[in-house]
């Protein structure tokens, strides 16, 4: 079933758990939806833009400065998308998006999209914990983003605790609701 009005912007940040995205990605696109991603520099670091790009068969978005025509993309497309998801949700995205700081492709469309945002935070467990980051993660809340996450366990530096991104199937799961509830 192709869901051609349920365009997806997905957003993957600089972080170990950009692996699982790439999952993501490919159930979205399985299931009949069309994904646009937009990778942070950072974010290429740990998975390439071609993986990506032939997951969801678009070209991904990682500049503000390489459009091909005289649109600029993160806005064309903030008219076009029906939900942002961004996972992994970094703390330094999560900072920037909260501030209104609009610096990359990434934010930049943050700053621009007025749908439905799902956030599957992923970091280390002391960084989720900092005052600052859920002061940020509150002041999203109080303007309607939701979270999926972050879980329990050991992270990918060895640490325990809050801070590991949900599994791709569940936030599949999530986004498959909210999209349902847009209609």
């Amino acid at each position: 079933m192709k869901h051609k009005s349920q365009l997806i912007a997905l957003g993957v940040c600089g972080g170990i758990a950009a692996y699982k995205t790439a999952e993501l990605c490919g159930l979205l696109c399985k299931n009949g939806y069309e994904v646009q991603v937009l990778m942070t520099e950072n974010a290429t670091r740990f998975v390439g833009e071609l993986t990506f790009r032939t997951l969801s068969r678009r070209a991904v978005i990682t500049s503000l400065w390489d459009a091909p025509d005289w649109k600029p993309e993160h806005v064309a497309l903030s008219d076009e998308a029906t939900l942002l998801v961004v996972a992994p949700a970094t703390a330094n995205f999560i900072a920037k998006y909260a501030n209104g700081i609009a610096d990359d492709a990434l934010t930049t469309f943050a700053a621009t999209f007025n749908g439905p945002v799902l956030l599957a935070p992923a970091m280390n467990p002391k960084m989720w914990q900092h005052p600052a980051c859920q002061a940020n993660i509150a002041a999203l809340a109080g303007r309607g983003v939701g979270l999926i996450g972050p879980e329990s366990g050991r992270v990918a530096c060895g640490a325990d605790g809050i801070g590991r991104m949900s599994e791709p199937s569940e936030i599949f799961k999530k986004v498959s609701k909210q999209l349902l509830s847009n209609r």
